[in-house]
């Protein structure tokens, strides 16, 4: 019986975009963002809609921000050619591709298919709230980069996920990890303190962002004093601590 080729293999998206990131440690980085649609959380402070549109929408060039649309679902082969297309047109300016959503994860079979294939072209990058371990697991060795988020249950509004957290750092930690807290006025200096102990029993010298909620009007809401603050504290149980808002959100860019 012959073997399906995974290039037939197609799936609904969001967006395919290049960018500034944003958030996180390769902040600055020029990446090729390929979004996913679905979350398994409701976070307070989400700002990115997760719904799969009728279409998908594909820049016209890199960096232009002009869209085109394109039929759903769309195609591995689609993707590769656009990737493909992207980094010939403008050489070594991406520096990886971004794996984002929603929460990519939930597409953990679709992945398995896709990154061995998109990691030819580019380092992987994936950006994740850290909540599904075994889907992370089985997708590692595509993997060169993993931003994950923990989620503090006073800025996004969520139940407690420590453990989930916790067994997703130690798979993660094969690869290249850092950890992003968004942290808003409401963030309590334990939650924080319990976050960081639990970084440092996987590894200390894990990276970790401190990143304020930004308002809608695009403002910091959280005061500076109050984040220095919460990084002294971090800085306590962890070697590499930093405080980044939302780049892109400045810039105005996607």
């Amino acid at each position: 019986m012959p073997v399906p080729s995974t290039m037939n293999s197609s799936t609904p998206l969001i967006e395919i975009f290049s960018s500034l990131q944003g958030e996180g440690v390769l902040a600055g980085y020029r990446q090729i963002f390929i979004r996913l649609p679905g979350c398994n959380l409701d976070c307070a402070y989400c700002d990115t809609s997760i719904e799969a549109p009728a279409v998908c929408r594909v820049e016209t060039s890199p960096g232009s921000g002009q869209f085109q649309e394109i039929p759903q679902p769309v195609s591995l082969q689609t993707v590769l050619d656009i990737v493909h297309r992207w980094c010939k047109e403008l050489p070594d300016a991406h520096h990886s591709i971004s794996i984002t959503g929603g929460e990519p994860l939930l597409h953990a079979d679709l992945l398995a298919q896709w990154l061995p294939e998109l990691n030819i072209l580019l380092p992987i990058h994936l950006e994740t709230n850290g909540t599904l371990p075994d889907a992370v697991a089985r997708l590692i060795e595509h993997l060169d980069f993993i931003c994950m988020d923990i989620k503090l249950p006073s800025a996004a509004a969520t139940p407690e996920l420590w453990e989930e957290h916790r067994r997703f750092l130690e798979a993660a930690r094969e690869r290249d990890v850092s950890v992003k807290v968004v942290v808003g006025e409401l963030t309590a200096d334990q939650e924080l303190v319990t976050a960081c102990k639990l970084v440092a029993t996987i590894d200390d010298e894990i990276p970790l962002v401190i990143q304020p909620v930004t308002d809608r009007d695009g403002r910091v809401a959280v005061p500076a004093q109050r984040l220095m603050r919460l990084q002294a504290l971090a800085s306590r149980q962890l070697y590499d601590v930093r405080v980044l808002p939302q780049l892109h959100r400045f810039m105005e860019v996607l």
